[in-house]
C-alpha cells in the first residue's frame, strides 16, 4: 500500500506542477495584452492650410491698390504709365506678401501612444 501511495503523490504531485505552470503561464500573456500604452503629448509645427495656392487675390488686391496709387501721379499720357506700372508693381507686392503670409507654420498639439 505504501508502494501505491507514493505513486499517486507523486502523479498528484506532476499534476499540480502541471497545472500551475499553465496557469503562471496563461497569467503571463494575459497580463502582456493588458498593457497600457504610454501616451504624451507633443508640441509640432506644421505649415498652415493654403487656400488660395495661386495667390490670385493678393495679386488682384495688389494690381488694383497699386494702380490707384499709379493714378494719382503726373497727368496726360504719364499718367496712363504710371498708372499701368503701379498696377504691375502692385501686383507684383500683392503676390510677394501673400506668399510670405502663406509660408506661415503653426504650433499643434498631438496625442502620441508607444
Amino acid at each position: 500500500m505504501r508502494g501505491s501511495y507514493r505513486f499517486l503523490s507523486a502523479v498528484t504531485a506532476c499534476a499540480l506542477g502541471l497545472v500551475l505552470a499553465a496557469t503562471a503561464g496563461a497569467q503571463t500573456k494575459s497580463s502582456s495584452k493588458t498593457k497600457t500604452p504610454h501616451c504624451y503629448d507633443v508640441q509640432v509645427e506644421k505649415p498652415k492650410e493654403v487656400k488660395d495656392e495661386h495667390k490670385i487675390t493678393g495679386t488682384v488686391a495688389g494690381g488694383v491698390v497699386g494702380g490707384l496709387l499709379g493714378n494719382q501721379i503726373g497727368g496726360g499720357s504719364g499718367k496712363k504709365i504710371a498708372t499701368a506700372a503701379g498696377a504691375v508693381g502692385g501686383a507684383f507686392a500683392g503676390r510677394k506678401i501673400q506668399d510670405n503670409q502663406q509660408k506661415k507654420t503653426e504650433t499643434v498639439t498631438e496625442r502620441r501612444c508607444d
